[in-house]
Formats: C-alpha cells, structure tokens, sequence
C-alpha cells in the first residue's frame, strides 16, 4: 500500500471528504483538504497564522471573509468544463463562510502566509492559460495562483490531461533548493477522472531510488509529493483533472528534469 495515496472519505459533519496537514504529510507547508457541501449548507473554517486558497472546483457559493462578501463565486458544473473555477484568496487570521448556492466540491489549499494581504476574489480572466507539450503528452494548465499574483507562499494550478496522455511529464522534481536552478517545493495532487470509474498511475522517485513508489490513482484520491520526480499517466478512454497546491521556502517554481528523460525536450 502507498505511503503516498490520501482516500476520499464519507463527508464529517462538517463536509470534509478528505484531508492532509502537515503533520499527516510529515512536511512543513502545504495543507490541503475536500469538502462537499449541498446547495444551502456552509462551511466555516480560520486557518490561524496559514494563509488560504479556497478553489470551487466544482459548484457556485458566496464566500465572506471578515466582513467581505464574495457573491456567486464559481459555477461551473464539473472540473472539466472549459471554464475557470471559482477561488478565493482567505489571508491568515482571517474568518471565512462559504455558503454552497448549488452542490459544491471545495478545496481548501493552505501554507504558511504573513502580514500585508488582502482578502480577494480570483477572477478567471486573471487565471492565464497554457498548453503545455505535444502529442500524448499534451495537457492544458490554468493558473489560478501563481507566483507572479499576491500571496506568501501558496501556489495553486489546475491542469487537465486527456485520456491516454501523460502529464508532469517529462519527469521533473523541484525538492532542492539552488538558486536560480530549482525551488525546493512540497506538493499535493488532487485527481478526478472522468467518466469516475477510470484510474491513472502516478510514479513518485528521487534519483537514488530511496523513495520509489508508483501510485493508482481513483477519482478523488490524493497524492502527496514530498519530494522526488512525479509523472503522470492516465488510461485510455479516461480525461484526468488534478489541482497542485505547491509551497516552500521560496515561493517560485523551478523545476529540474529527469537527466534520463530530459532528451523528450531537449529541441
């Protein structure tokens, strides 16, 4: 069994379906979790001295902060409608409510944060676009806190691969910090499928193979990435979406190919 794979659970009273902290992950920054709420429920939650990103992967909901309304945020009916999704950037310190106005998923993406920011709504033209490889290894990436927007340490993307394709691929680590070469970086992976009885791999390695895993993937399962290389894979006939939250001392990310497979690029 995986040391690495985090299973989707039936809702607390609260919602959650799935979480990880740092004390769970055995890490120092990235926290992470899924809640399911029903058109009319809330979820409350006030993340201490952690700054958060709420992202309505699926679903509409006001959301306050403090004494800021967010109104209508999200709507898309699935992650993998060709539509940005809701997300709402929660400082440290800082209540939050969000109130489902139709069936919600929500991810719940924290790191350590600080001082100096505010309470913001995401708007999808603000989420810049990319296609990233060729072929089978195509997928579509939308950025929905990157390093270039206000935040302390979190960085939060979504990319959707189709069915067949490979994706985080060639594979690439960002575990070592050396300047201007790579950002040591934790990170999670929040995969769905679609249609939902589809699976995908995951292969999780650092270069002397001590950690060595190779993960199934499930709709809804999460994937912890402490360190190492981590491509993915998913299998015919089956679209997979899955949302990184990444944090780290330095919140920039470089990245550094496998050597080994680097030639997939390489011009």
């Amino acid at each position: 069994m995986s040391t690495l794979r985090v299973r989707p659970h039936a809702p607390d009273e609260a919602g959650r379906v799935l979480t990880v902290t740092p004390e769970s992950a055995g890490w120092g920054h990235v926290g992470f979790s899924v809640v399911r709420l029903s058109r009319g429920q809330t979820f409350t939650g006030q993340e201490g001295t952690r700054e958060t990103c709420l992202v309505l992967v699926a679903g509409t909901a006001d959301i306050t902060v403090a004494d800021k309304l967010f109104s209508a945020i999200g709507g898309r009916a699935s992650p993998f409608d060709d539509a940005p999704p809701g997300a709402v950037f929660v400082p440290p310190g800082k209540d939050y409510t969000v109130r489902a106005l139709s069936d919600v998923e929500l991810a719940v993406c924290t790191a350590p944060g600080a001082p100096g920011f505010e309470a913001r709504a995401i708007p999808g033209p603000e989420m810049s676009r990319e296609v990233r490889g060729g072929g089978t290894n195509t997928r579509y990436i939308r950025n929905i806190l990157p390093q270039d927007r206000p935040a302390h340490s979190l960085l939060v993307v979504e990319v959707v691969t189709p069915s067949g394709h490979w994706s985080s691929y060639p594979p690439h680590k960002h575990d070592t910090a050396e300047a201007g070469m790579e950002t040591a970086l934790e990170e999670t992976y929040y995969h769905r499928l679609n249609p939902s009885q589809g699976f995908a791999f995951q292969r999780v390695y650092t270069d002397d193979r001590s950690l060595d895993e190779a993960v199934l993937i499930e709709d809804g399962d999460v994937v912890m990435v402490p360190r190492g290389y981590h491509p993915v894979g998913t299998a015919h006939g089956y679209d997979l979406y899955y949302l990184n939250v990444m944090a780290g001392p330095e919140r920039r990310w470089i990245f550094r190919n496998d050597p080994a497979h680097e030639w997939i690029v390489a011009g």
